[in-house]
């Protein structure tokens, strides 16, 4: 279930919800009953490295070293 930020007008209160997607968006402070802005936060999903991302989604053609070429030309053509 995401987590969403959101900051008080009022008070200036940052709080967290989880929230489904479906959920209706927050419109009053949990403290204060202000109105509430909901925050664009960066996530820590991120996609580094090789894997499944890199060998299964990319267009670009995979770089094989000279141990491993034999299979490396296998699995291309």
């Amino acid at each position: 279930m995401p987590i969403y930020e959101y900051r008080c007008n009022k008070c200036g209160l940052v709080f967290e919800a989880r929230q489904k997607f479906s959920d209706a968006v927050l419109k009053t402070c949990r403290e204060c009953d202000g109105e509430v802005s909901k925050l664009i936060s960066n996530t820590a999903f991120t996609l580094k490295g090789g894997g499944w991302y890199e060998h299964g989604y990319t267009q670009d053609t995979p770089s094989c070293s000279k141990a491993d070429s034999g299979a490396c030309s296998k699995a291309a053509g």
